[in-house]
C-alpha cells in the first residue's frame, strides 16, 4: 500500500511517500500534531493522499464500541463528503499503551481491542468506504488487524521507528510541522486541579459565589460587577506578561498557578459567567495581549475545582478562541472540546468548535471583535449595550447604526432566540440552559450561514458514549476525548 502526506512547509513541496504500516504508524503524530493516547483515530485517504481524519477517546466499556464505531464513521465519511467527497478508503488506528489497562500485557491490549478494529471495519464498509489498513498502536510498537502473515506482523508487533530518526521526522522537522504533547499533557494544562490547593480554591469560590449571585439575583447592575471583572482580569494579565518565561509547560502553569490568588481566580471565574463579560476579554486574542491572556484562561480552567466544573466552560472556551486566533489548532481543538464536554449548550463553544469543523477563517469574528472595541472606545458611554445579550436587551441586527456588515456580524441566529432569550446576561452553570447568544458568536454563525450556502450535507459529530475514556497525568484530572473531523 502507497500513501502520501504533504506538509505544507515554506515552499509547499515537501513529499512524503508512505509504503509500510511502520510508516503509517510512525506518521500520526505528524497527520494530528500530537501523540493520541487512549485514542480511536481514522484517517480518510483520496487516491493515496491523506484527508480528513476524526479522533475520539476508547470507551471503557465494551458495550459501547458499536456505536462509537458507527459515528466515527459516519462523521468522518459525512465530514469529508461535504468538504472534498466521498473519500476512496480509511486507515484506521488504536492506540492505547498497556500501562493504561492496569499494566496489562501488550498483547492483552491488541486482542482486548481487535473487536473494535472489526467495528471500525464494518462500519465504514456499510458506506461504502473500505478501511484499507487498521493498527494497534500500544508502547512504542504496532500491530496490523488487516495482516495475517506471520513473517509481516509477528505477535510481539513490530517496533516503531524513535523520534527524530526517520525521514518523516526529518522532513516534517523541515517543513515546520512540530509534534506536540500527548492528549493527557494537553489536557493536564486545562483540567481543574487536583493537588493540596483544592480545599483553599473551593472555598475561595464559595465565598465569590456568595457574594455574587445574591447581587445579580438582586438586580445590581451588571457594568459594576464586569467593571471589576475586567479590572482584576487586566492585572492579573500584567503580572503574568511581566513574568520570566518558562520553557517547559508543566513548569510555566505551576508558575502561573502561584501568580494568581485563590480569591482572584475565584472572582474571575464567577465574574466570567456573564456572556458581555467574556465577550470584552475575547477582544484580547492578538498581538502583546494574546499570549497572556491564554495562559490566564488555561490557569482559570485548572482553577474551576469542586462542585465548580461547569463553571470552566467560559475560561476553556477563551483558551480555544485564542489559541485558534493565534494558530494553534491543537490546542484550540482540544480545549473547545473540553468546554463542551462540561457544558455541551455552551453556544460561543459550539459554534467556535463547528467553525474549526468546517475550516472557517478565524478573521472574520476577529475584525468584528475589533470593530466592537473600536467603537466602544470611541463612544464609551452609548457602546457597552453592543458587546452582547444583556438582560432585555436585542441583539443589533447587521447592517444597522453600528456599521457592522453580514461580513463580520450574523444576522439570523442559527438557533430561535424566543421570549426565554430574555434570560440575565449571568447565567449560573447547573442552572437553565443559556439561550443567549453573544456578539462574538453570532460573526461565527454568519461563517457558518454562508459556508453552509455554499455546501450542501452535514456530517454530525461523534458523541460521547459510556463512561468517560480518560487517563489521569500525575496531579490532574483529565477532560473528555476530543473528536476532530478535518485534522
Amino acid at each position: 500500500m502507497t500513501n502520501h502526506i504533504e506538509p505544507v512547509g515554506t515552499s509547499g513541496a515537501a513529499k512524503i511517500t508512505l509504503r509500510t504500516a511502520g510508516e503509517l504508524a510512525e506518521a500520526l503524530p505528524y497527520l494530528l500534531g500530537f501523540r493520541p493516547d487512549d485514542s480511536i483515530v481514522l484517517v480518510a485517504l483520496y487516491k493515496g493522499r491523506f484527508g480528513g481524519r476524526v479522533r475520539l477517546g476508547i470507551p471503557e466499556r465494551s458495550e459501547d464500541w458499536p456505536s462509537v464505531a458507527q459515528q466515527l464513521a459516519r462523521c468522518l465519511v459525512g465530514g469529508c463528503e461535504r468538504r472534498d467527497g466521498r473519500p476512496d478508503s480509511v486507515v484506521a488506528f488504536l492506540c492505547q499503551d498497556a500501562s493504561a489497562r492496569r499494566a496489562a500485557p501488550v498483547p492483552s491490549v491488541v486482542e482486548r481491542l481487535r473487536p473494535l478494529a472489526q467495528l471500525l471495519r464494518t462500519e465504514c464498509g456499510v458506506l461504502d468506504v473500505p478501511v484499507t489498513e487498521a493498527l494497534c498502536l500500544s508502547d512504542g510498537r504496532y500491530w496490523s488487524y488487516c495482516c495475517p502473515r506471520p513473517d509481516c506482523c509477528p505477535p510481539e508487533g513490530n517496533t516503531i521507528a524513535a523520534d527524530g530518526t526517520s525521514v518523516m521526522a526529518a522532513t516534517a522537522a523541515y517543513a515546520g510541522i512540530h509534534v506536540r504533547q500527548s492528549v493527557a499533557e494537553l489536557t493536564a494544562r486545562l483540567a481543574p486541579l487536583e493537588t493540596a490547593l483544592v480545599p483553599d480554591q473551593t472555598r475561595a469560590l464559595d465565598a465569590a459565589a456568595m457574594d455574587l449571585v445574591p447581587r445579580i439575583l438582586a438586580g445590581a447592575p451588571r457594568e459594576e460587577v464586569e467593571a471589576q471583572t475586567l479590572s482584576l482580569a487586566r492585572l492579573v494579565l500584567g503580572r503574568l506578561a511581566d513574568a520570566p518565561g518558562v520553557d517547559d509547560a508543566l513548569d510555566a502553569d505551576l508558575r502561573d498557578d502561584e501568580l494568581l490568588a485563590h480569591d482572584e481566580a475565584a472572582a474571575l471565574i464567577l465574574g466570567l459567567q456573564d456572556r458581555m463579560t467574556r465577550d470584552r476579554v475575547a477582544e484580547w486574542m492578538e498581538g502583546d495581549e494574546a499570549p497572556a491572556a491564554l495562559r490566564l484562561w488555561r490557569a482559570l480552567a485548572r482553577r474551576c475545582v469542586g462542585g465548580y466544573g461547569e463553571h470552566a466552560a467560559a475560561p476553556l472556551t477563551l483558551a480555544g478562541w485564542v489559541a485558534w486566533s493565534l494558530g494553534d489548532t491543537v490546542e484550540a481543538d482540544h480545549a473547545l472540546e473540553m468546554a463542551l464536554s462540561v457544558d455541551p449548550h455552551y453556544k460561543f463553544a459550539r459554534l467556535l468548535n463547528e467553525a474549526r469543523s468546517e475550516g472557517v477563517d478565524p478573521e472574520p469574528v476577529r475584525q468584528s471583535l475589533r470593530r466592537i472595541r473600536a467603537d466602544r472606545e470611541a463612544e464609551p458611554a452609548t457602546s457597552e449595550v453592543t458587546v452582547g445579550d444583556a438582560a432585555g436587551s436585542t441583539p443589533t441586527e447587521p447592517g444597522t447604526a453600528d456599521g457592522t456588515t453580514d461580513e463580520a456580524v450574523a444576522g439570523p441566529v442559527p438557533e430561535a432566540v424566543g421570549e426565554e432569550a430574555r434570560s440575565p446576561a449571568v447565567v449560573v452553570p447547573g442552572g437553565v440552559e443559556d439561550p443567549g447568544i453573544s456578539r462574538a458568536a453570532r460573526g461565527l454563525a454568519a461563517a457558518l450561514r454562508r459556508r453552509g450556502e455554499r455546501r450542501s450535507g452535514a456530517g454530525t459529530r461523534p458523541a460521547r458514549a459510556g463512561t468517560r475514556a480518560s487517563r489521569r497525568p500525575a496531579g490532574r484530572r483529565t477532560g473528555r476525548p476530543q473528536s476532530r473531523g478535518d485534522g
